[in-house]
């Protein structure tokens, strides 16, 4: 057995090699097949309560997802790293595995020497095929040819380069998209419409590449150096995986589809070390765009499920992704060979300076000030054209933030002069980018104080004109506990600032009440889908912002396990038919926010990043400010100077 440190810690190199030598060995998975996924099977909260407590160490498994290519077949099984057997291994059928980073290389490889389409390309006046790049996409069943709904199928858009090195999205080739089949490698069909519009657009964003014209009118003064130093180091400590930082401790994982996990966070409280959440992480990312045009109207992603934020992790370096003293951990994945391979700094770790925490002056006394640090742990993804940085952040009076930042390079498509173009913006010549919206979906497991929670909506409420409230003052909070899975359906609404608090009405603070943490929503956005759509049928969880369900370790993908290729909903929307109790229990939330992206120009050629967060914040967990323990700032130091302030 190959030993690790902590049950929860990512597989390893080797750990990868192993599972692909005994699938190959008890289930023949060679050559024709494709090992799509492979994950740590994680420990249950009774396993690594008795680990801790000092008992038996928990078995080392993974999961692992396989596609038989020749049969068209998907398997899902358990491999056991403690027993090296195969423990299950079963076919599912009428279902499709994740796409795989060689399948998308693949594709393009495939797709450029298909004689069809270099014909198409030829029509355009397109001959260099070292300067086309082909982006194949998913499937929804609903959309996809229905002769070729029962294979594993893609559809492809194609660009070209103006020069070697140019941004391969500048220049969208309209109406030309083929139909591949990703098992066979073998394309099915080549539509083309004909399409022969070609706008002068100035898509480039690397310096060298854009136009003197342009570069001649640039007057930007530059930027005076900064410098962010810790000259003592990081005030956190990293052990493995095992994060420690102001009170606060957690474990970071890692996975192919999830990307970065959080797990086991608890906050130190006196000598009391309390748990807050077990896990926390992204569980699914829909991206619909909403133009019904031939080259949009199949453009529906599934990030997180089709393709995987792990697989699609990039390298951060210093100096431009992360600034100051930082700590990296590298991330370990498989290709569908199951080889393993390292991505090198996937996760940054780094304290940030927040400008103020609390501060008071008073008229004889004077001011006292703390200043605030954050320890934000970060990673980013690229998913075709565009980028997502994700950004968990805790703060020292127990306030934990999720950002995420959509950045990188919009789809676009080119328009006939005096053509309108109701679904998009127009960005430059005759081009325009259509609408779209990222909803991301946050898995959130918090213990407050334990496993047994409710979770409240609460709101606020003005209470009318009348003898005791002559002046109309008076403001009432409301809360009221969410009892089972349809009343935990929930969405947002600002007219009574509308909120939802985990509780552990089982423990009582220092005031009588009890224990909470607060999910405070911002970002959510509305779905603005008929109920027939497809994109909802597929997917149910975009239709409310927040879904309570209890914890089941089966019950991990909102829009189910199998989304590539999916008509209906398998995830939530399913599992909440059962109106199940999630009253004093092992709760999770999904909270659904994001970005309703109408287009600008001035998201072209490349994007200002788009933020949108939420926050948990402590609402009775403490009985004071958690922050007054923070040390003043020492006079005469950077951060207390008044020129650096």
């Amino acid at each position: 057995m190959i030993e690790v440190d902590y049950p929860l810690d990512p597989l390893s190199a080797d750990e990868f090699s192993a599972v692909a030598a005994i699938l190959r060995r008890e289930r023949g998975v060679t050559e024709g097949w494709r090992i799509a996924s492979v994950e740590l099977v994680e420990p249950t909260k009774a396993e690594l309560a008795a680990f801790d407590g000092g008992g038996p160490t928990p078995p080392r498994r993974a999961a692992v997802i396989c596609l038989d290519r020749s049969a068209n077949a998907t398997y899902k099984g358990v491999v056991s790293l403690t027993a090296d057997r195969v423990e299950n291994f079963d076919h599912v059928p009428g279902v499709q595995a994740n796409f795989t980073v060689d399948e998308y290389v693949e594709c393009d490889e495939v797709l450029r020497r298909h004689p069809d389409v270099i014909a198409a390309l030829a029509k355009r006046g397109i001959t260099d095929m070292d300067n086309v790049f082909m982006d194949t996409w998913t499937y929804g069943a609903a959309v996809a040819p229905p002769e070729y709904r029962d294979r594993r199928i893609g559809w492809s858009d194609t660009w070209y380069k103006q020069t070697p090195g140019a941004n391969p999205y500048a220049h969208p080739v309209s109406g030309l998209h083929c139909v591949i089949d990703l098992n066979s490698m073998r394309v099915l069909r080549v539509e083309d419409d004909g399409s022969a519009e070609n706008p002068d657009v100035m898509g480039e964003y690397v310096p060298h590449h854009i136009p003197e014209r342009i570069r001649s009118s640039w007057r930007r003064e530059p930027l005076t150096p900064l410098h962010i130093t810790q000259p003592n180091g990081p005030s956190f400590t990293l052990d493995g995986n095992l994060l420690r930082w102001q009170n606060w401790s957690l474990r970071v994982g890692f996975n192919h589809r999830e990307g970065m996990t959080l797990h086991t966070l608890r906050y130190r409280d006196g000598e009391a070390n309390r748990s807050v959440a077990h896990r926390m992480s992204f569980a699914e990312m829909v991206v619909p765009y909403r133009d019904p045009s031939v080259d949009h109207y199949r453009r529906t992603a599934f990030d997180i499920g089709e393709w995987g934020l792990g697989f699609m992790t990039t390298s951060l370096e210093l100096g431009c992704d992360c600034l100051g003293e930082i700590r990296y951990l590298d991330a370990v994945l498989h290709n569908s060979k199951g080889e393993p391979y390292t991505i090198a700094n996937a996760i940054c770790i780094h304290e940030e300076d927040n400008a103020v925490l609390w501060k008071h002056v008073d008229h004889d006394a004077g001011a006292e000030v703390r200043r605030m640090r954050r320890l934000t742990l970060s990673f980013h993804v690229t998913v075709a054209n565009y980028e997502y940085l994700v950004y968990w952040r805790l703060y020292q009076d127990g306030n934990i933030e999720c950002e995420v930042r959509a950045t990188g390079i919009m789809v676009t498509t080119p328009v006939p002069a005096g053509q309108p173009h109701p679904n998009g913006t127009l960005v430059d010549e005759r081009t325009y980018a259509p609408f779209h919206q990222h909803f991301l979906i946050a898995r959130l497991d918090l213990d407050i104080d334990g496993i047994g929670n409710t979770v409240y909506m609460t709101e606020s409420y003005a209470e009318p004109i009348g003898p005791a409230n002559p002046y109309g003052l008076s403001l009432v909070v409301r809360n009221r506990p969410l009892r089972t899975e349809q009343e935990g359906k929930q969405d947002v609404d600002f007219g009574t600032q509308r909120a939802w608090k985990v509780v552990n009405t089982n423990v009582v603070n220092g005031l009588g009440t009890h224990p909470a943490y607060k999910l405070v929503p911002t970002g959510a956005i509305p779905a603005m889908f008929d109920p027939a759509s497809p994109v909802l049928q597929r997917a149910n969880v975009i239709g409310h912002s927040l879904w309570v369900t209890p914890n089941r370790p089966d019950e991990r993908w909102p829009a189910g396990e199998f989304v590539n290729q999916s008509v209906v909903d398998t995830g939530l929307g399913e599992w909440t038919k059962a109106d199940r109790s999630i009253d004093n229990t092992d709760v999770v939330l999904w909270y659904v926010f994001g970005i309703h992206h109408i287009t600008r120009p001035e998201d072209w050629p490349v994007m200002p990043v788009d933020v949108v967060s939420f926050w948990l914040k402590p609402f009775g967990f403490f009985d004071r400010n958690p922050a007054l323990d923070v040390p003043a700032t020492l006079p005469g130091t950077a951060a207390c100077d008044p020129g650096h302030c």
